[in-house]
């Protein structure tokens, strides 16, 4: 074993593991995985869903897989692993979450009951776990999206407003619009529908998107939380505080900064609350994402993802001796302990460059510029030029992402900020999609 190996993994040895990566081809995080595993010792091998019908087109030695057909693909994973078994598996994103969950089930590795990770991808049956044991939540119901939506405002008048109109099935506020009145239920509706109608959606084969969820608008600042989960206890790697309002009427996210600025007390109130939903929804092992709001009532978990935060904001966490969350992810996953393992001290945020109009992308200035704001330490433009960009709440990819570094949060949302005021972005109209 390298020193590296053995000042990370004390008396547990990784050397040699294989671990099996779920990703989808626009997943940012697979190269950083991949780092981390070189890194361990340890062994990567993707599963993606790429084409079956080409001899490894990538050349990584990737399983091709289907993750809109999760028992098929699970399946798939257990045929491979008769001759090459895996010691773990780790899912990127929300769609190979349910693959990862039943693969590992059929193969007796560590991971969530299916069960449990079939309710975090479903806001319905999230909310009936925590309600089932009396944990604090919006009034809620859900209709059919092929609802008339003006039946649609009278069967759901009894949930009042404000309100909040979701998607059962989509994740990083996509489709969640805000409606204050009847006028704009009924086309905040019909444009939700129109969403689980669009060709991308309609491929998950998802029966969660047959559905539109309504619930009380519940006011509050709001928060994230990454954490891993063993033996069904929660182990908290960070909170992140949302300097940006959240109150519609779209939900987009953009700059989250760690360690929270929030009273020692109120992290302990939501923490728990975070716990008592885990243990509703019934995971046991695997890392989580948690967005709680911060109510006058007090802290109500909104959802919680069976999955690490999403793409490239891990890079916003490092952990004692410079790990990486990629890194710690591994290990956890493998089995080793975590539980002395702390986040390093310096403040550390991301923003989420937002997508300010829709049309082709057609330059980018700034960079050069705001790459020398102080704290800065990074950014990284991940939309293409000529791509067509779609802002919330139809898109769901940002322009890309800016890292700050600290002694003091407030020093880090304040780079984050003069960064991105120094970004232009030209963006010309684009031709109207047929449908």
């Amino acid at each position: 074993m390298s020193s590296a190996s053995h000042s990370m993994n004390g008396s547990y040895n990784l050397q040699s593991k294989r671990v099996l990566l779920l990703f989808t081809t626009t997943g940012y995080q697979a190269g950083s995985f991949r780092q981390a595993a070189e890194k361990l010792g340890v062994t990567i091998v993707a599963g993606s869903d790429r084409c079956k019908n080409l001899d490894d087109p990538w050349r990584d030695g990737a399983i091709p897989l289907k993750f809109q057909n999760p028992e098929a693909a699970a399946e798939n994973i257990v045929k491979a692993a008769r001759q090459h078994p895996y010691d773990a598996i780790l899912a990127i994103g929300d769609k190979p979450t349910l693959t990862a969950a039943l693969a590992s089930e059929a193969l007796g590795l560590l991971g969530s009951p299916v069960s449990s990770v079939r309710a975090c991808r479903d806001k319905f049956q999230f909310r009936e776990r925590l309600r089932a044991i009396g944990l604090p939540g919006p009034a809620y119901m859900r209709l059919p999206a092929s609802s008339d939506p003006e039946e649609a405002v009278e069967t759901a008048a009894h949930i009042g407003f404000p309100c909040v109109l979701k998607p059962l099935c989509l994740s990083a506020s996509r489709g969640v619009i805000r409606a204050d009145d009847a006028q704009q239920f009924t086309s905040a509706f019909r444009r939700v529908r129109d969403l689980l109608q669009t060709p991308d959606i309609r491929l998950l084969k998802d029966e969660a998107a047959e559905w539109i969820q309504i619930e009380s608008f519940l006011t509050g600042c709001e928060v994230a939380v990454e954490g891993l989960v063993t033996r069904g206890q929660l182990k908290l790697l960070a909170i992140f505080d949302k300097p940006d309002p959240l109150d519609g009427p779209y939900f987009e996210e953009t700059i989250y900064v760690t360690p929270s600025r929030l009273p020692v007390r109120v992290q302990a109130e939501l923490t728990y609350a975070l716990e008592n939903a885990i243990q509703a929804v019934g995971l046991q092992h695997g890392p989580i994402h948690g967005e709680v709001r911060l109510t006058p009532g007090g802290p109500v978990v909104l959802e919680i993802a069976a999955r690490p935060i999403g793409g490239l904001c891990s890079k916003a966490l490092r952990f004692d001796g410079g790990l990486s969350l990629e890194e710690l992810l591994i290990r956890h996953a493998l089995g080793a302990p975590v539980n002395s393992i702390e986040r390093e001290h310096a403040a550390a945020g991301v923003m989420m460059i937002p997508v300010p109009a829709e049309g082709i992308l057609e330059a980018i200035r700034g960079e050069e510029e705001a790459s020398r704001v102080a704290d800065v330490q990074e950014i990284r433009i991940t939309a293409k030029l000529h791509q067509r960009l779609v802002p919330w709440p139809e898109g769901s990819s940002y322009l890309g992402f800016i890292f700050a570094r600290s002694e003091r949060p407030e020093e880090v949302e304040s780079s984050l900020r003069l960064a991105h005021a120094k970004l232009q972005f030209a963006i010309s109209p684009a031709l109207p999609v047929l449908r």
